[in-house]
């Protein structure tokens, strides 16, 4: 195993004091439990939005919250979940007034997680709602989840649902825009290399050089399919499919496009995979209104992409488009 790591074990606490130290000025960060909040949260009279998962998958989540996304993120250890105290009390930490929105991706430890946390908050008067990203197309159930898996949506999720928020919206009122999100985005990856989780040691499975696996999950969860490599284009063929049959996007809809890395994989690439992707929805009738190409979900060291669309209205784009300063995401400021 080769990583630049110090002590396995020490790796989500050191990765969050180099967060602490790169952003004082965007988010400040507490230990024990581990979170990490905005820099002036609590935001008086503001929806506070909280989300959280393993370690693993930066820059989701911590890279997102600062101004027009997340409030709060609550890391576990590499690709296990959080504890219920770190999400009760970063709930407390970023609670306005306005009541908390917990978005939590289908995997089974988040989703209980966040509920007993939910639970906990609303114990002490705070109003917490709770929406599930599920949008990865490959599989129904896998080994985390009872349904389909949270993945790429995730990020628009957190995005739009954060800029309702900043806009000042009822908590009721940015649940039901964030549910809108995540029931009109599809997502699917694949992986061409596997990754090693820090305190493992090896690989989390295996993969011969001219092999790659259809639908794999952000844990290194099996997909649908392993097969031979193949050319880039025929590899986006593949995914594209499965992701515009399945809302399924139609001719005249407009989209937000995400081509993203899982970690390992090279932006010359990416693009290869963005140009065949704009192809085919140039192709179907499917008008691109806004794209981000680049790592936003990841799987560690994993080599491989993933495509995500949202079909979009007018509001949606609004809210897409408003300002947001967060490390990762930032544009409008």
């Amino acid at each position: 195993m080769k990583k630049l790591i110090n002590r396995p074990e020490d790796v989500v606490k050191e990765e969050l004091e180099g967060i602490a130290l790169a952003h004082p000025d965007l988010v400040k960060v507490h230990f024990d439990p581990n979170y990490i909040v905005r820099a002036d949260a609590p935001v008086q009279g503001k929806v506070g939005i909280v989300s959280g998962g393993g370690s693993g998958h930066e820059p989701l989540h911590g890279g997102y919250v600062g101004m027009g996304m997340l409030d709060a993120a609550c890391p576990g250890e590499v690709f296990t979940s959080p504890t219920p105290d770190q999400i009760y009390e970063a709930t407390k930490a970023v609670n306005g007034g306005a009541g908390v929105l917990h978005i939590v991706k289908n995997y089974s430890g988040d989703v209980m997680n966040f509920e007993m946390a939910a639970e906990m908050a609303r114990a002490e008067g705070i109003e917490v709602a709770t929406v599930i990203t599920n949008d990865d197309v490959a599989v129904e159930d896998s080994l985390y989840t009872q349904g389909r898996r949270g993945v790429g949506v995730t990020v628009f999720v957190e995005k739009i649902a954060g800029s309702a928020a900043e806009a000042g919206l009822p908590l009721d009122k940015v649940a039901d825009i964030a549910r809108r999100v995540n029931e009109n985005g599809r997502s699917m990856g694949m992986a061409l290399t596997s990754c090693t989780v820090p305190v493992a040691g090896k690989p989390t499975f295996e993969l011969a050089e001219d092999e790659m696996e259809i639908g794999i999950g952000i844990h290194g969860e099996p997909g649908r399919t392993r097969m031979k490599i193949k050319p880039a284009d025929e590899i986006v063929d593949m995914l594209a499919e499965a992701v515009l049959s399945d809302l399924p996007f139609k001719s005249g809809d407009r989209v937000i496009a995400m081509v993203n890395g899982m970690g390992g994989t090279p932006l010359i690439e990416l693009y290869i995979v963005y140009r065949r992707l704009a192809q085919i929805c140039q192709a179907k009738g499917i008008t691109i209104e806004r794209n981000l190409i680049g790592n936003f979900i990841t799987s560690l060291e994993m080599a491989g992409t993933s495509i995500t669309l949202l079909r979009v209205d007018d509001e949606l784009l609004k809210f897409w488009d408003a300002p947001v300063k967060t490390p990762a995401l930032r544009w409008g400021i």
